[in-house]
């Protein structure tokens, strides 16, 4: 469980500090260009995570547990605030882990695709967070939260994407409907 203060104050630290450390390791159109690839590497990311971790059918009760922990709960009680971004125990060492494969696959530059990698992190909780507990108006904001809100309240086996819905079209799990199947 997380603030949505406490993620905002660890990140709006940590992304500038990232970026310091990746600042002269590439010159700025690779740097530009591994940026926008961890962007998108983030989207589809997030995206098979939700899917297939998130969603795990198993009948091991260690593993059906774990995934109860770390989504399951938040389906059982979806407007909780306290459940709706994931907490830094979670997603620090992930981070850490993700970053360090980026600097053995690029070396240095392999900063940059990580900062790409983890800002869309950082939108995809807040968006995430939002849909649940902000009104988002705007076309785009509501497009967001009524997809996502699809997934918790019509077909929880579809729409999976939080931040790029165009994965769920791409991979056909769009819930469109209303009505429950």
């Amino acid at each position: 469980m997380i603030s949505p203060r406490v993620f905002a104050l660890n990140w709006a630290i940590l992304l500038p500090l990232i970026a310091w450390v990746g600042w002269g390791r590439t010159g700025f159109w690779a740097g530009l260009g591994l940026f926008a690839a961890g962007l998108l590497i983030w989207t589809l990311f997030e995206y098979a995570m939700h899917r297939y971790l998130f969603h795990l059918k198993v009948e091991w009760p260690a593993v059906k547990w774990f995934v109860f922990l770390i989504h399951g709960n938040h389906h059982d009680n979806p407007n909780d605030p306290m459940r709706d971004m994931m907490p830094l125990s979670v997603s620090l060492p992930v981070a850490a882990l993700v970053w360090g494969a980026c600097l053995m696959l690029l070396g240095g530059p392999g900063t940059w695709l990580f900062l790409g990698f983890i800002l869309g992190y950082v939108v995809y909780d807040t968006v995430h967070y939002a849909s649940h507990q902000w009104p988002m108006r705007g076309k785009l904001a509501s497009a967001l939260k009524r997809h996502h809100m699809r997934h918790h309240y019509v077909d929880e086996h579809g729409n999976y994407a939080i931040s790029a819905i165009f994965w769920d079209r791409l991979f056909g799990s769009m819930v469109r409907s209303l009505k429950r199947p």
